[in-house]
């Protein structure tokens, strides 16, 4: 083999490795075991005496999710519009958590001009979690979700006015955004949007749907 085509192959396979050995190498068209939680909730999650009623608001205990975390393989797309701090701020802390859980994570951006679109494909990818970070994405999401009940949704720094049991939303004081015709809130601080608190907001939302506690919102205050 000459040396330049031996270069190219070398490079070649190293790039495969690379492709195998990352999440996003993995074939999503493979059938496999459901995924499940690893862990259990710790005390002041939620009160097992009076589970929530659908689009009902929790309070858990600071750090009362972090036993939890997804089963090898878990397969979730982070969907994400716009480009402003608290946005970037909450697609940090979802990659940041799924590379710390080895999560298999695939990514989203929506074209503002069609965000239905965006989320169509992440859906097409056929999931086991949609992770929507940025504002933009609340309305269309508001339509979508309710007419794909099979379909789990994680929103991150904001919530859908009236969510079916599948959209599940980590929210705050200082976020609150509900969707164009409520508004901003009046609590809104785009500086709430820190790394702890973005973080805290991965984590929590995803051991609330993992352990099935969907379609409510996950208050952080």
């Amino acid at each position: 083999m000459r040396p330049t085509l031996r270069a190219v192959a070398v490079l070649a396979l190293a790039t495969a490795l690379v492709t195998g050995c990352g999440s996003s190498g993995d074939d999503w068209s493979r059938p496999r075991p459901a995924p499940t939680a690893v862990g259990a909730l710790g005390p002041g999650f939620i009160d097992p005496s009076a589970s929530p009623s659908p689009e009902s608001t929790i309070t858990p205990r600071p750090g009362s999710w972090d036993g939890v975390h997804p089963s090898k393989g878990y397969r979730v797309v982070l969907l994400t519009a716009g480009d402003d701090a608290p946005t970037r701020a909450l697609v940090t802390a979802v990659r940041d958590w799924a590379t710390a859980e080895r999560v298999d994570l695939r990514t989203v951006v929506a074209d503002h001009n069609d965000l239905v679109a965006g989320i169509v494909r992440a859906m097409d990818m056929h999931p086991d979690l949609v992770v929507s970070a940025g504002n933009d994405l609340i309305d269309p999401l508001t339509v979508v979700s309710a007419n794909h009940l099979s379909q789990q949704f994680l929103v991150v720094g904001a919530e859908l006015a009236e969510p079916t049991h599948n959209v599940t939303a980590v929210d705050w004081s200082g976020a609150s955004f509900r969707g164009e015709g409520l508004g901003m809130s009046s609590t809104y601080d785009a500086a709430s949007f820190t790394a702890e608190r973005c973080s805290a907001a991965i984590r929590a939302g995803a051991a609330a749907v993992l352990t099935g506690w969907t379609g409510i919102v996950v208050w952080l205050d």
